[in-house]
């Protein structure tokens, strides 16, 4: 009974026993069917020792590193490149697919099934691509891959892992797409309410959209360095077909990333034009508060005058002294604003 609730009580974070969440075997037409981490094993096994027909195609395994026994089970039951291994635990989470040991190690960005627009929603996911195996990894839920589980379980053929990768590289470019045109209707709506007049809080908001678009674009753009070694290089079981798209799904990502550096220099202007607006503000306040100062000044001065506690004040005795002197303050008063309001020569 003990052991029935510790098994119960212990987390699974959506995944079996192994820290699988899902898993598929692709055969030779190129459709995946379900299967289990001990199943895909055998059949793994079976391949390796045969090449008859059943032994064609590849296997797809999709794991959640939050589970503690999710790279224990990869050490112990597959054989990976030590570079896919080092990649979990690097620094660096730039995009890139690079070659080692006949195998393809990629590191793809990603943003969280439930983006919301927000720098930390940025998460990252590990592949290791091999002729007969693909293994993918990730600590949270992300879309691209989530996107490509779905369209695998509707039906999507996939002939080769290497078709796989590409797949899921156009599945990031459409969510990167989408992020721009989300990023895009928020801008526009900011832009509106800045032509409205209305500035309220949308400098900040700027700020923000344009830190998260230069943490995508500097974390979701690939290394050129390591494409272009595996594209001149490649290993000999991807096919011509295979790396031609790869090339071409590059391209198509690098088309989306320059529309997102685009609506980075739009988000700049639109910053520099309410940062323009409110200095014109400030001015505009400064400069009634300078005129208003100017116009004070002359009766400041003479009440500070006739207000010294001393003898001789003139007028004192006059019946129209009083008179006399707002007379005199108006006449300066009234030279002041002149000079405050008149306009400057060119």
């Amino acid at each position: 009974m003990r052991g029935a609730l510790s098994t119960l009580g212990s987390p699974t974070y959506g995944a079996d026993a192994s820290g699988l969440i899902c898993g598929f075997r692709f055969d030779a037409t190129g459709l995946g069917q379900p299967v289990s981490a001990s199943e895909a094993l055998q059949w793994l096994n079976h391949a390796s020792v045969t090449d008859s027909p059943q032994a064609a195609g590849f296997v797809w395994l999709h794991f959640n590193l939050a589970h503690a026994a999710a790279e224990k089970w990869l050490h112990d039951h597959v054989t990976l490149s030590d570079q896919f291994y080092e990649s979990l635990r690097d620094g660096s989470r730039s995009t890139r697919v690079e070659l080692d040991d006949d195998m393809l190690v990629a590191v793809v960005n990603d943003v969280h099934y439930d983006f919301a627009f927000e720098p930390s929603d940025i998460s990252t996911l590990w592949l290791s691509v091999g002729p007969r195996l693909v293994v993918s990894a990730r600590l949270q839920p992300l879309r691209s891959i989530d996107r490509l589980r779905d369209a695998v379980k509707r039906g999507a053929k996939l002939s080769s892992s290497v078709e796989l990768l590409v797949h899921l590289m156009h599945d990031q470019g459409d969510v990167l797409v989408n992020i721009v045109r989300g990023t895009t209707l928020r801008v526009d709506g900011i832009e509106d309410t800045l032509l409205a007049g209305r500035l309220e809080k949308k400098r900040a908001d700027l700020g923000s959209l344009r830190r998260l678009l230069v943490r995508l674009q500097r974390l979701l753009a690939p290394e050129p360095a390591a494409l272009f070694r595996l594209l001149k290089k490649p290993p000999a079981w991807i096919v011509e077909d295979d790396l031609q798209e790869l090339r071409q799904s590059t391209e198509e990502f690098n088309v989306a990333l320059s529309d997102m550096a685009a609506l980075q220099e739009r988000i700049k202007l639109l910053q520099e034009e309410i940062a323009g607006r409110v200095a014109e503000a400030n001015n505009r306040i400064l400069y009634v508060l300078t005129v208003v100062t100017v116009l004070a000044l002359p009766i400041n001065i003479m009440a500070g005058l006739f207000g010294m506690n001393v003898g001789g004040i003139p007028f004192g005795e006059n019946a129209h002294g009083f008179w006399i002197v707002v007379a005199i303050v108006a006449i300066f008063t009234l030279t002041a604003a002149w000079l405050a309001f008149r306009r400057p020569r060119d």
